[in-house]
């Protein structure tokens, strides 16, 4: 392709997004489809309105950028003053992402130590350590935003965890959907997929009282990727 025609392609991605950043002029020169079906799905992950209002969309990027330690991303925190945001629900947002990070002590204690703690339950102290250090965030966005973040960072039970405490303040799932499909691109596909069987599994075992459209998503068979489709066991 001539060097013209990428930079039309770029001057495109820039003029409706505002701004550039270094992969797109990679892509533009050696796979423009790519480059066009890329930024497709980052505008419906990222610009399209869905189901959370663009101030709580935003908010949750902002949680979903620190525990990835994405410096690029600023364009989000504009987003989010832009909707309405303040920067004390900045400092917020930084709060639950460090406590969702520290949530892997209360692991440690479930792992290693109940046995000398026999009445200690980590989940409920992780909870209970949550809900005090995030009160001036509605229940709901707090927990997606966490469940977010436990995506990014691959911490599985904690993303458990917090899946349960969301149903028991009547999360809409499709608000917790929507913040899981945030982490895709931060956090990696490979995780998402994880944090979705993760949530799956809690459906399917009744952990957690689903609504119909998502309780038939869970017990559709085959969903056990190439894996399972072969018939290989995993050991």
């Amino acid at each position: 392709m001539s060097i013209n025609t990428a930079l039309e392609d770029l001057a495109a991605v820039r003029d409706k997004r505002g701004y550039l950043l270094p992969h797109h002029g990679l892509l533009a020169l050696s796979a423009p489809n790519l480059l066009q079906h890329y930024d497709q799905l980052y505008s419906s992950i990222a610009l399209t309105d869905r189901y959370l209002n663009r101030h709580d969309h935003e908010f949750v990027w902002l949680g979903v950028l620190m525990s990835t330690q994405e410096a690029l991303g600023t364009h989000h925190v504009q987003r989010f003053l832009d909707a309405g945001g303040t920067t004390d629900e900045v400092g917020s947002a930084a709060a639950i992402t460090a406590i969702a990070n520290g949530s892997r002590h209360h692991l440690f204690i479930e792992d290693h130590w109940t046995p000398h703690l026999p009445n200690v339950n980590p989940e409920n102290q992780y909870l209970t350590l949550f809900n005090k250090m995030t009160p001036e965030i509605s229940a709901p966005l707090a927990h997606i935003t966490a469940c977010a973040i436990h995506t990014c960072i691959g911490n599985w039970r904690a993303l458990g965890w917090q899946i349960r405490a969301a149903y028991a303040v009547e999360t809409e799932e499709l608000l917790l959907a929507e913040a899981l499909s945030l982490a895709m691109f931060p956090g990696s596909i490979p995780h998402y997929v994880r944090a979705a069987d993760v949530w799956r599994q809690m459906i399917l075992s009744k952990e957690v009282e689903a609504s119909a459209p998502f309780q038939e998503w869970a017990s559709l068979s085959g969903q056990g990727g190439f894996d399972e489709a072969s018939h290989v066991e995993q050991r």
